[in-house]
This record gives structure tokens, C-alpha cells and sequence, in this order.
């Protein structure tokens, strides 16, 4: 059985492009062997800046003969059926078989097509590969037709077996496939042949090339982090930008050069990102003091002297790019230290959203909300509404405005100089948090406060507007939104009802209208006749009057009236409460999808779907953390073997209840009585029951839901036997009567800790 070798050789590949570049020659040329009826033993893939490799071993030699039989017209149809069946087949009469079926004899046709030799399939699948392959970008050079991620300049194929190897005749355009490939551009550019994989990959090694990008990761972190070692620093771990520079280079030299002290004072991120985005240096820290004082650079050459030049060129670039730095943060400290105002009056010149208005706006509608949520996260609300006001500021410093990645982080250090307290400048970092699934929650209150006001006004805003993910489609990033919700409320154990939290944000959103005219039949906006006498649903004159006494509805940020009254009357509104406005049905939509994301969130606990269900349908739904706590209670308790078989008995005991009820017409869910008991299981179930009350009442009230499941795990040997002794359908109106009563009971009761109706199985 031959082993196949491939390698398309060109000019540079992207390195971002290489992983998935090497996994797809895998995935088509192999999906495209097996399709034509080869098989294989292992097939791997490789890349360097310059080659896409693929080794198949243990392929076989040549595919399988086939044989289709296809069914024609029965014998003694008419001729022409026949006769458009034999020209279909390209077989004359003679050649067709007859054979017998239930309705009489019928002609077949049997073809037989031989196997083809491995050579050919392969210069067919890999032609095809090539013209089809599916590159993010892709370029076409010269005068051919061939597309390419760069220009693609020979192909290299072979199959090898016990006898030696053989060249694939493979064509495509001006290129033909051969057994030569090339070493380093540098050091070993001149061609060389090859017999096989193992002898392809040695003399690649000799040629300076490490064609595995795992090994070559491998050898740069090795060497970086023993040089690094060696100065008493350590290297700070990036795994994205290893695994970028690993495919930036065939051949690594690890290089280790010093930054300027006069850049020594610059924050430790801001030279890690410099050097990573603009020179895809690795930074160097002292682990005594935190600060970044070396890189590491990796050449794709050795030199004479060492590195020496490179690391003077390279450092000499590096000292332009940490000078731009240095003054942006040179001018950034003066406007902090200043009070920032620079940087407030600029917000209201970015717009956030055309129909959400300017980034000052939002400024202020996410303060009044952290104010608010303050208190059930024990937070300050003085502070957290002064945190609100400052943490979108770095915006508009100019280091954000180079290394956007640096937002919130420079909002801390500038908060900083600025002397606000720690606990603002923390919430500046920390409000963005968590960014992802893996990224930490913060814990300090004040945080907590703005990170949630922050998200929430992004929802209920994108909401109310109409701008919903669809699909895959999320421009927004609102799922990330909305699952940071999930886990800064139950990460931190937040007691936050969410649908008021949500209905003041929404109502805040409205804030900023200005003029209105209140009556009481409705209001009018002053400038927009197309919004005036709009009504306002269950207001008495004297709420009316104390909206507006309060200034609930009162323009904060100078918006425009018309542009106010515009934005506004794009919505439909509906009054709520003291508060002021809110878009109809907005609260109960994205409850439901803050609900979808809790259930992403609690699927990485093994908690099924079916259970989280279970316990949204119970009140107080919108309070994440007690939602959260009944369904881990409920999934725990149905791990055992009491509450898998407690839920069979409530269920059978549900199902014989709904369909007496619905026969009889009437609901049994008067008190059963235990003097009607006529076996020791019924009586014994009577007095389970009300010992299980007593209970799961008090244990329900104070939220002790494991202390609930506890004694509903008491119910499970009662039911059981109940069940097995006594006939609830009884002859005896008044015992039947009674006993259903009693599942009725039964239902009550478990319907206390969840709707267990919703649970599968």
C-alpha cells in the first residue's frame, strides 16, 4: 500500500491563514480519495510560511471495481420502452439479464466498471483541490487562471511503496508535479529531491526549514524563555502571538534585545501591546518590579554576529513606535490631571447610535442606572454614578485611540491621576469585564454596579430600537452582553429583580425628552405635531404632575427636541409606574433572552435544559441568583435515586388526576380527608404528606430549596407504596373521590419547589 506525499510550494502564506489552510488540503484531498474509492491508513498536514504539506499513509493502490445493476421495463413491454432503456445503457438485448420478480420477468442491465490506479485519482482529486481551494483571499499572477493565496511556484507528488517512487502526472496551468522542493530562501534555496516523507522532512531540517508549526513553537518558547531566565526575567506568555510568529518564520532564531529606560516608565501593557501589534515582539518582565525592561524578537535567519544587527535594527524601529507612546501618554496625563473635561465634551460629538443618540448620552442614562442598581450590589451610589461618568472617558485619549485593545485599562491608570477614588478608577477597568466566557467577573461592588448598568442600557437600548440578534448575525456582540449579565449577577450572587431593573432602564432611556406637555388625557412633545396628544395609559393627573415635578422626562445632555421627539416617536410606549415610559413587550423579550443565555450559561454545570425550565416558570423568574439556586437544588436532587423515582410517582399521580378531572369535569382540589383511608399505605401517605408540609413550606419561604428537596425525597417510599396497594379509581364515589383529592396534594405540593411537568422522561 503506497504512501502519498504532497507539498504545494509558494511565496509566503499569511500566518493566519496556515492552520486552516493546512487542515482543509487534509479534510479535500482525503474526502476526495475516499469519494473515489480509496481508503487510507493516516493522513497529516503541515505549513510553513512557504509550503502546505500532506502526508497520507497506508493508501491503496488502485480503487475497487463497481457494479451497478439498473432494473429495466418488464419483458414484453412495449418495444420502444425497451428500446429507450437500451440506448440509455449503451448495451444491446443481448446483453441485458432477465430475471424473475412478483410480477413476472423483468430486464436488468449490468455494468461493470474496473478499478482506477491510485495515481489517477489522486492527479484528479489534487488538480481539483488546488483550483477550488478555499483561500480567505486569494490572487491571480501572470497570464494563467490559477488563483492562489500568493503565487504559487511548483508541486511536489509522490507515491511511495516497496518498489521506490513515482511522480503523479498532475498538471496545472504552467505547472507540472515533480519530486524536488526547495529549502530556506536564505540559507538553502537551491532544489532537492525527495523519495518519501520521512526523507522529505530530514533533508527540509538540513535545509533549514522545521516544517511542523508545533515544533517550531515549541523552539521559540524553549529558547525565549531560557534566555529570559538566564537574566533573571521571564517572558510574558501569549499564546496568539507564539503560534502567529511560529508561522512567520521556517527556520526560528530567538533573539533577546533591551528597551530604553527612558521608556521604562511607560505602563507595562501599553509597551506589551506596542511590541506585540506593531513588531510582534514577545515583552520581557522583571518579576521583582512588573516591568517590561526586554523583548524578544524571532529572526528567520542565523547571522554572523550573532543577531547583533538585527536586534540594533530592531530596536532602533522599536524606540519610534514606544516614542509615539510616550507621547500620547505624556498628553493623555495632562488632560487627566486637568479633570478630563476635554475628553466629556467629546463624547457628546461621538454618536453611539444613530436612534440611541451620542456617547455622552449614553454617559448619562448608564450613571442614573448604576445609581440605582447601587444598593443591591452594596455599592456607593454616589460612587457608582461617579464611576458611570468617568469610565467611558479614555475614549477619547489618544492611547485608546492607537491601541483600542488598551480601553477600560488606560480608563484605570488615567482615573488614577486624575485622583478619583480606587474604587472608580477599578470600576474604569473593570465595567468592561467579564468580555467573554473565560474572562474573570469582577467582585468589587462599584464595579459591579457599572459593569451591569453598562450592559443592561446596551440591551434595553438595542431593544427598544429594534436591533435584536438574528440568526448568526449579532453586530452588537448583545449574546456577549447579555451573558455577562448572567454572570455578574450570578457569579456575584446579585438579589436583582431584572424585570424592574429593566423597566428603569428603559425608562431612563427616555430621560433625555424634553418639553413635554403634560394633560390628563396624555401629553404632547412641543415641535412634532405627529407626536402630540399621545396617550398616556393609567396616569391620574396627580402622577402626571409628579413626573414632571420630578423632572423624570427632562433633557439631561442638551439633545436636540426634534431629534428627541423623532427618536421617541419611532416607539411604542406604555406608561409605568412613577417612572415615566417604557416600549411595550420590551421587558418580557429580553427577560426571555437574558433566560436563553442563562441556559448556555448552566449547560457548562450539567444542569439539562429540561430542569432550568422547570424553574423559570416559578415565581420570581427574573432574579437570576434564586433561578439559579432551584435549578442546581432540582438537578442535585434528580441525580439521586429518591428523586428519579419521586418525579415517575408525581407524574403518574399528575397523569391520573388531568384525566379524571377532565372526564368528571370538575377539579379535585378540595382537602382530602385521612379518616377515609382504608390501608395502612394510604393512611401512611396522609401522614407524609403533612409532615413533608411543614417542611417544605418554611423551607420554600426562606429559599432553602435543598432543605425542600430533602423532603420531597421523603415522599418517594409513601408514594411508591401507596401506588402498589391502593386503586385509586375505586368502585366507591366517595373513596375515589378523595384519593384523587389526595393526589391533588400530592401535585400541590411538588409543584411548591418546581413545575416538575416540564422535566422529560
Amino acid at each position: 500500500m503506497p504512501d502519498l506525499l504532497i507539498e504545494l510550494f509558494s511565496e509566503e502564506i499569511p500566518a493566519r491563514m496556515q492552520a486552516r489552510a493546512s487542515d482543509d488540503l487534509r479534510r479535500l484531498m482525503t474526502d476526495g480519495l475516499v469519494a473515489a474509492g480509496l481508503t487510507y491508513a493516516g493522513a497529516a498536514a503541515f505549513a510553513t510560511p512557504r509550503r502546505l504539506c500532506l502526508t497520507v499513509q497506508g493508501l491503496t493502490a488502485a480503487s475497487a471495481p463497481t457494479r451497478e445493476d439498473r432494473k429495466g421495463p418488464a419483458v414484453g413491454a412495449p418495444q420502444a420502452a425497451l428500446d429507450g432503456f437500451l440506448r440509455s445503457t449503451g448495451l444491446t438485448l443481448d446483453q441485458l439479464e432477465r430475471r424473475a420478480d412478483k410480477k413476472g420477468e423483468t430486464f436488468f442491465a449490468v455494468t461493470t466498471k474496473p478499478g482506477r490506479p491510485a495515481a489517477d485519482i489522486v492527479a484528479q482529486v489534487l488538480e481539483s483541490t488546488i483550483r477550488t481551494f478555499p483561500w480567505p483571499k486569494s490572487m491571480r499572477w501572470g497570464s494563467g487562471t490559477l488563483r492562489w493565496v500568493r503565487p504559487l511556484q511548483s508541486i511536489l507528488c509522490l507515491l511511495t511503496d516497496e518498489s521506490g517512487a513515482q511522480i503523479v502526472p498532475v498538471t496545472v496551468d504552467h505547472l507540472t508535479a515533480g519530486a524536488t522542493t526547495r529549502g530556506h530562501r536564505f540559507h538553502a534555496p537551491d532544489a532537492f529531491a525527495v523519495t518519501s516523507f520521512d526523507d522529505y522532512e530530514s533533508k527540509l531540517h538540513r535545509a533549514h526549514v522545521m516544517l511542523r508549526p508545533d515544533a517550531r513553537a515549541a523552539h521559540i518558547w524553549a529558547d525565549a524563555t531560557q534566555m529570559a531566565f538566564a537574566a533573571g526575567l521571564e517572558v510574558v506568555p501569549d499564546d496568539a502571538l507564539l503560534a502567529e510568529v511560529a508561522g512567520l518564520v521556517e527556520w526560528p532564531n530567538v533573539l533577546m534585545g533591551a528597551i530604553r529606560d527612558d521608556f521604562l516608565t511607560l505602563p507595562p501593557e501599553v509597551l506589551q501591546t506596542s511590541m506585540r501589534e506593531h513588531q510582534k515582539f514577545f515583552s520581557v518582565r522583571n518579576p521583582a518590579t512588573g516591568r517590561i525592561e526586554r523583548f524578544i524578537t524571532v529572526a528567520n535567519i542565523t547571522t554572523p554576529d550573532d543577531g547583533a544587527t538585527i536586534l540594533a535594527g530592531n530596536a532602533k524601529v522599536l524606540a519610534a513606535r514606544l516614542s509615539d507612546a510616550r507621547f500620547f501618554w505624556d498628553n493623555d496625563l495632562r488632560v487627566a490631571r486637568a479633570g478630563m473635561d476635554d475628553w466629556r465634551e467629546g463624547l457628546a460629538r461621538v454618536t453611539f447610535h444613530a436612534k440611541l443618540g451620542s456617547q455622552s448620552d449614553r454617559v448619562a442614562r448608564i450613571a442614573a442606572l448604576a445609581r440605582d442598581i447601587a444598593p443591591m450590589v452594596g455599592a456607593d451610589p454616589d460612587m457608582a454614578e461617579q464611576a458611570a461618568r468617568v469610565a467611558k472617558l479614555d475614549l477619547r485619549s489618544a492611547m485608546v485611540g492607537e491601541f483600542p485593545e488598551l480601553q477600560g485599562l488606560m480608563g484605570r491608570y488615567y482615573a488614577q491621576a486624575a485622583g478619583f477614588p480606587p474604587e472608580v478608577a477599578a470600576a474604569c477597568q473593570e465595567h468592561w469585564q467579564p468580555l467573554g466566557p473565560s474572562d474573570r467577573v469582577p467582585t468589587a461592588p462599584v464595579s459591579v454596579a457599572v459593569a451591569l448598568a453598562d450592559k443592561i442600557d446596551t440591551l434595553t437600548g438595542f431593544w427598544a430600537i429594534d436591533e435584536k440578534p438574528t440568526g448568526s448575525k449579532d453586530p452588537f456582540a448583545l449574546r456577549r452582553a447579555a451573558l455577562g449579565v448572567v454572570r455578574l449577577v450570578v457569579g456575584n450572587g446579585v438579589r436583582l429583580r431584572l424585570s424592574e431593573t429593566i423597566n428603569l432602564a428603559n425608562t431612563i432611556g427616555f430621560s433625555w425628552v424634553s418639553d413635554i406637555v403634560f394633560r390628563p388625557d396624555g401629553f404632547s412633545i412641543d415641535g412634532d405635531d405627529e407626536l402630540d396628544n399621545l396617550p398616556l395609559i393609567g396616569a391620574a393627573p396627580e402622577e402626571i404632575q409628579r413626573l414632571k415635578d420630578r423632572g423624570e422626562l427632562m433633557l439631561r445632555q442638551g439633545l436636540d427636541d426634534h431629534r428627541a421627539a423623532r427618536a421617541i416617536g419611532e416607539l411604542k410606549l406604555r406608561h409605568f409606574g412613577e417612572r415615566g415610559f417604557v416600549v411595550e413587550g420590551l421587558k418580557d423579550d429580553l427577560l426571555a433572552f437574558l433566560h436563553d443565555r442563562l441556559k448556555v450559561f448552566l449547560r457548562d454545570d450539567g444542569i439539562p435544559h429540561d430542569v432550568i425550565d422547570a424553574c423559570m416558570v416559578m415565581p420570581g423568574n427574573d432574579d437570576l441568583t434564586l433561578l439559579v439556586a432551584r435549578a442546581r437544588a432540582l438537578s442535585a436532587f434528580l441525580q439521586t435515586d429518591d428523586g428519579a423515582n419521586l418525579i415517575q410517582g408525581f407524574k403518574r399521580a399528575a397523569n391520573i388526576l388531568g384525566q379524571a378531572e377532565q372526564k368528571d369535569g370538575v377539579e379535585y382540589s378540595y382537602g382530602a380527608d385521612p379518616k377515609f383511608a382504608e390501608s395502612p399505605a394510604e393512611s401512611a401517605l396522609f401522614t407524609a404528606l403533612a409532615a413533608a408540609e411543614t417542611r417544605i413550606t418554611p423551607a420554600m419561604a426562606t429559599e432553602d430549596f435543598p432543605a425542600a428537596m430533602t423532603a420531597l425525597a421523603a415522599l418517594r417510599a409513601p408514594i411508591d407504596a401507596f401506588f402498589t396497594a391502593v386503586q385509586v379509581n375505586a368502585d366507591n364515589p366517595v373513596i375515589r373521590r378523595n384519593r384523587l383529592n389526595l393526589l391533588h396534594q400530592i401535585r400541590t405540593l411538588c409543584l411548591q419547589v418546581a413545575d416538575l411537568t416540564k422535566l422529560n422522561g
